[in-house]
């Protein structure tokens, strides 16, 4: 049995990717049960991809928002300062669409496609053990499993890296993201445009989107520079003041202060960063999306990692014997963190799309089919531009 630790959209996928080659797996989860906190999420072609391949992508298309262009707008003037086409334009560029849905019907659409007696709720991860042929986890309440291998899908405070590499707190970036949903209906006559929008300001900005395919439910994300001495090590998703929000967008454009004055609540999370980690795997425990590269929301990609992560970590384990995954872990880890690492060095840069971009190496990625690696790839690459 392999166990995954962590069932978020990485968890979860990772599981329903080895079920459907036949692995038998168990996934622990530390909540005690899944909430719906207010939030979006942008699928791109790459992660399309696989969620194609878990099956899920016709759940998805019904359910979620198609936007016609990932719009670029200057903060105060409203000037586009870059357009991409989506919906035909982006599928017959790429092979697949371009969707923004809310975060937890992403989840839920995964978690559909792995039955309920795989997850273990309640479950927080205290520490393991591993031998010669097995991993033992060690949970908060006293309670022991024995695992033939163990995938680390733990978040940014990962207790398995820490296990792993040491314990080393993630760094704080000085900036913090507010979000919420809210009923588009609170709008009133004034809905917001059909697009993904992007506004650019100087220190900071804001990105609006539907996130239902009926378009009754609105999305906004923040970055700006702000103190977070509320944060704790477990606060995800902490509730944050509108008017201090409001305030600190006071000069946009009238369309965003629009969207903010109609917002009834937002949620607020610090921004955190770790530098690209040496390795991910020993032996036979292996790290899987934020918990061996977290990154900044900027590039709409952190997701989209680790559902590539899974894929390809299933591929990787596909046929293989126990006695077999720690080989075929540094395969995955040859294979993903090149990009990973790209990406994740690329998104802390917050330039991505905001003027002119080829998005060609990013979108037109596709985890399912690309080649695996037979032998470390330095992850130093130059970052694309």
């Amino acid at each position: 049995m392999i166990g995954i630790i962590g069932a978020g959209i990485g968890g979860l996928a990772v599981a329903a990717a080895l079920r459907a080659r036949g692995f038998n797996v168990r996934v622990f989860e530390q909540t005690l049960k899944f909430a719906r906190v207010g939030a979006g999420i942008q699928m791109t072609p790459n992660p399309m991809k696989v969620l194609r391949a878990l099956g899920v992508e016709p759940e998805l298309r019904r359910i979620s928002f198609e936007p016609v262009s990932g719009l670029n707008r200057d903060y105060d003037s409203g000037a586009v300062t870059n357009e991409l086409p989506l919906r035909t334009a982006i599928e017959d560029r790429y092979g697949a669409p371009y969707l923004c849905a809310h975060r937890a019907d992403l989840h839920t659409a995964i978690k559909n496609v792995v039955p309920d007696e795989v997850i273990s709720f309640g479950r927080k991860l205290a520490g393991i053990e591993q031998g010669a042929s097995s991993v033992t986890l060690t949970f908060t309440d006293g309670s022991t499993e024995t695992v033939d291998a163990l995938i680390a899908a733990d978040g940014v405070h990962s207790v398995v890296r820490d296990a792993m590499l040491g314990k080393e707190e993630p760094r704080f970036t000085g900036r913090v993201a507010y979000r919420t949903t809210f009923p588009a209906s609170l709008l009133g006559d004034k809905q917001i445009a059909p697009s993904r929008t992007k506004w650019w300001g100087p220190d900071r900005h804001i990105v609006i989107y539907y996130v239902t395919a009926n378009r009754d439910e609105v999305y906004f994300v923040t970055s700006q520079p702000e103190d977070a001495g509320w944060m704790t090590r477990e606060s995800w998703s902490t509730k944050g003041d509108v008017n201090v929000l409001r305030e600190a967008f006071s000069a946009f454009h009238p369309e965003v202060r629009r969207v903010l004055e109609s917002c009834p609540e937002v949620y607020k999370w610090a921004l955190l960063a770790r530098d690209p980690l040496p390795r991910w795997t020993e032996g036979r425990v292996v790290l899987l999306g934020d918990a061996c590269h977290p990154m900044p929301p900027y590039m709409a990609q952190g997701a989209a990692m680790a559902l590539e992560d899974a894929i390809v970590l299933a591929r990787c384990l596909e046929g293989v014997e126990p006695e077999g995954f720690a080989t075929a872990f540094k395969r995955y880890e040859w294979t993903r963190k090149p990009r990973a690492s790209q990406i994740q060095q690329m998104s802390g840069k917050n330039t991505w799309m905001q003027h002119n971009t080829n998005p060609d190496w990013v979108y037109g990625y596709d985890a399912v089919t690309a080649p695996l690696t037979d032998s470390p790839v330095d992850p130093m690459v130059k970052i694309a531009s």
